[in-house]
């Protein structure tokens, strides 16, 4: 059997490797992997490739923080529609819960242990190969991602009280790097590679939590984790719901999704009398009225909700699309639900 991984889990790859000037397409063609497979998140790549990738490239580039660097550059956004359940669960412990009732859908070989040892927690990342390969890198960069997940349901404030690495320490340079990322006591050479956290951070109210944006984001997981014969039409709405958040809700994208051409996918689309784009805008009118709907979505997080890199793109995108700014149309949505 042959693990799999999506794409995503090498987001920001590129961009780390730009930075240190090396060339990555010859790491990425010893892999079978290429620079535009990576453009298509949704894609499914074998893990021991994308584990031996990140080796090899910390050794072309000199650099042993190279995972964890990643990790710096991922924002929770790069979960798609799961990184909306996750960060509307009530508290840490259901969010935790959330990214391992659908981890199939983002690293089905990182497998997640929350242990309770009287008032302290340890969450102990692990992955699970069927064939066992050295992954420092990809064991850093999850674990940063795991204290970024963590920051955003207690808060961005937040910091565990120990990281915990099985691999040697860096060295001093390096060890900043560490440092930045995870804001505590470090401990390496460890049993384990995780955190560790007081069990009430585990149950602590999330201020953000919100049952109904919660419930819409697990109805997207639900639909496509389990299709049924539907049109070109609700296929690509699906996809576009999930990949908007991350800004990779393009046709090129769910036709690559789809296995198919984007030109077959077109045609696809033109024979039920859509084009992308409008399904497309479609998609992003109706979340962004039911995100409106709710005052304490930030119309920030909104923006990036639908992918959009900045709050003033999607200002104007709002304006031309319903004739008015985001908080403008908040008031109304607001006065026509009092008004009935």
């Amino acid at each position: 059997m042959v693990d799999l991984v999506r794409v995503a889990a090498l987001t920001g790859y590129l961009e780390t490797m730009a930075g240190f000037g090396v060339d990555p397409r010859p790491l990425l063609r010893a892999e079978g992997l290429s620079a535009d497979l990576l453009a298509s998140p949704e894609h499914l790549i074998p893990a021991r490739a994308a584990t031996r990738l990140l080796e090899r490239s910390a050794l072309a580039t000199g650099c042993t923080t190279l995972g964890l660097r990643m990790a710096e550059g991922r924002a929770l956004a790069n979960l798609g529609a799961t990184s909306l359940l996750i960060v509307n669960q009530p508290n840490l412990r259901q969010a935790l819960g959330a990214l391992t009732e659908y981890r199939a859908r983002i690293n089905s070989t990182l497998v997640l242990h929350i242990e309770q040892h009287g008032d302290t927690a340890v969450l102990r990342e692990d992955f699970s190969l069927s064939r066992p390969e050295p992954s420092r890198q990809s064991s850093d960069l999850a674990l940063g991602v795991l204290v970024r997940l963590c920051a955003a349901v207690l808060g961005e404030g937040w910091t565990p009280a120990m990281a915990c690495f099985t691999h040697q320490p860096p060295a001093a340079m390096d060890r900043l790097v560490f440092a930045r990322a995870f804001r505590c006591p470090l401990q390496f050479d460890s049993e384990f590679n995780g955190i560790v956290l007081p069990v009430a951070d585990l149950d602590r109210p999330n201020p953000r939590a919100d049952q109904d944006l919660a419930l819409h984001a697990r109805r997207l997981l639900e639909a496509v984790m389990h299709p049924h014969a539907d049109g070109a039409v609700q296929d690509v709405d699906q996809l576009i719901r999930l990949l908007l958040p991350s800004g990779r809700a393009t046709i090129q994208t769910c036709a690559a999704s789809l296995g198919l051409p984007v030109r077959t996918l077109q045609r696809m689309l033109e024979n039920e009398g859509e084009t992308f784009s409008a399904v497309l805008d479609r998609a992003r009118m109706q979340l962004a009225t039911q995100y409106l709907a709710n005052p304490r979505i930030r119309v920030t997080d909104i923006a990036a909700m639908l992918g959009y890199g900045s709050t003033g793109s999607f200002t104007r995108w709002h304006i031309s699309t319903f004739g008015a700014p985001p908080l403008q149309r908040r008031r109304d949505l607001a006065t026509a639900l009092r008004t009935g």
